[in-house]
């Protein structure tokens, strides 16, 4: 082949022009008239994820179904296409879906009809009733696949049929869910796979030979399990060993948090952009020490999503999803130790029976008859239940919290033993202090509130006319709560 070159490369196009063949066909073609583009419609199309979809090829197959559809009737005009949400999103949460229902209000708006490329990519479930009426109201035909044209809202058969398309939709996403969960679940127990999602704060990933899927493991992808990271797990297994040793969740997490130990957020701040990285809770301890896969065990489903509506009065809003945990019977725990454990089984158990809560030295119950009674004449906070040198007392850190650091300025502690606040209170209403119990019942039958300062002196008073000390501050009035003869929490 001979063809001429310029300093870009071959000039396959001049070549071709050359062509006998072709520059005759050239020179007989004619410019056509155009044809009346018809009925202007604004395709839609959906895909679900990033990660294992190509929009270009997606976003093809779809729209060549609707251009099968139209085709003869019509040219389409605009697009919209979502990418990354779910079907289960409603279309005002699809960031393009809700732009195409903003363009229907709109008079020149520029379309006449909607095509879609399939049907279960576009609604699932009830979504396409409760979007017919916008359709209608502004004139904007639907035309789907499925029924080769537009939809007749006033045919029983397109909406006996669209309605069971939209059953077909959402069973399509049940089955796949009770198919992966089935699948994860034989994974976990009989091969401790790791599934997924962050790793344990004391473990980092690493690869564990090629793909269990053939499949997968001709694309090279690699399996993954969990190690002990040599930064972190250190400081696992500190936590355990202190909390076996009987210290409180509060003094491990203040005492992370005094030598500056980075927290779980700070450490993996790109697996946790929910988290502040700010330091150490007594939720993030307590999270820790309650974690079977320290054992060595691989354990899943230990979190559940429920699915609620955002609102009641507008279905078109969809539904909020929330995490919550399931209970240790629905977890599922590998036969076999999957990845190196941080502490023994035996010692994980163990650790979940440890309690500090102090106990009186004859081991009986200890009885808080004052609780949510006083609060702080200072912040207005409720005192804090608190058993010290065998006695019940009551205190007030304005806000402090427990695994903080305490080093910045603040007022004194307000202080005071409940022995001492029946004193004052049985003076003040008159009645002997021998009963304790009738201190608490009188001051359930009155009105009265009861505020106390630094070093223990309480101030009372029924109403402000009638005070004993001096003025009370203005405090919000709180729920007040006492512990009856019989034990019971009252609330009057």
């Amino acid at each position: 082949m001979q063809y001429a070159a310029d300093r870009d490369g071959p000039d396959l196009l001049g070549w071709w022009l050359q062509q006998p063949s072709r520059r005759g066909r050239l020179r007989m073609r004619r410019p056509r008239t155009p044809k009346p583009l018809g009925i202007r419609f604004t395709f839609y199309g959906r895909m679900s994820t990033r990660e294992f979809q190509d929009r270009l090829s997606s976003a093809r197959w779809q729209r060549d179904f609707a251009e099968d559809v139209i085709d003869g009737q019509g040219v389409i005009v605009a697009e919209f296409f979502d990418v990354g949400h779910s079907r289960q999103v409603p279309w005002p949460r699809r960031p393009q879906a809700a732009r195409l229902l903003a363009a229907l209000a709109d008079p020149a708006r520029g379309f006449d009809a909607v095509v879609v490329g399939e049907f279960e990519r576009a609604f699932y479930g009830n979504q396409f009733r409760d979007l017919a009426p916008l359709f209608t109201l502004y004139g904007v035909q639907l035309w789907l696949p499925e029924l080769n044209g537009p939809v007749d809202v006033s045919n029983e058969f397109h909406l006996s049929l669209l309605a069971l398309l939209g059953v077909h939709s959402k069973r399509e996403i049940q089955r796949s869910r009770f198919r992966a969960k089935a699948a994860m679940r034989a994974q976990v127990i009989e091969q401790g796979r790791h599934l997924g999602g962050r790793p344990p704060y004391g473990y980092r990933l690493a690869e564990a030979g090629a793909h269990p899927n053939r499949a997968h493991a001709k694309w090279g992808r690699m399996a993954h399990r969990l190690e002990p990271d040599p930064h972190t797990a250190p400081h696992v297994r500190w936590m355990f060993t202190q909390r076996l040793a009987g210290r409180s969740i509060a003094g491990i997490a203040r005492d992370l948090n005094e030598r500056q130990v980075p927290c779980p957020s700070s450490v993996d701040p790109g697996r946790n952009p929910h988290r502040s990285g700010a330091g150490w809770t007594l939720r993030t301890v307590e999270s820790i020490l309650a974690n079977p896969r320290y054992t060595g065990r691989q354990v899943w489903n230990r979190q559940h999503t429920d699915r609620g509506p955002l609102d009641a009065a507008d279905d078109l809003l969809g539904q909020s999803e929330v995490c919550r945990w399931n209970l240790m019977q629905q977890w599922v725990i590998s036969r076999e130790t999957a990845h190196p454990p941080l502490i023994s089984e035996h010692d994980f158990v163990t650790a979940q029976q440890a309690n500090a809560l102090p106990v009186p030295a004859d081991g009986s119950s200890g009885r808080y008859l004052l609780t949510g009674v006083i609060r702080c004449q200072q912040c207005g906070r409720i005192l804090d239940a608190h058993w010290v040198n065998k006695h019940a007392a009551y205190r007030c850190r304005h806000g402090h919290r427990t695994p903080a650091a305490d080093g910045a300025p603040r007022p004194r502690n307000v202080y005071i033993h409940e022995a001492k606040a029946i004193n004052q209170l049985a003076e003040w209403l008159d009645i002997p202090a021998i009963d304790p119990h009738a201190v608490t019942d009188a001051l359930l039958e009155h009105d009265i509130d009861v505020t106390c300062a630094i070093g223990g002196t309480l101030t009372i008073a029924e109403n402000p006319a009638r005070a004993q000390t001096h003025t009370i501050p203005a405090v919000p009035r709180q729920r007040r709560t006492a512990v009856t003869p019989t034990g019971a929490l009252h609330r009057p």
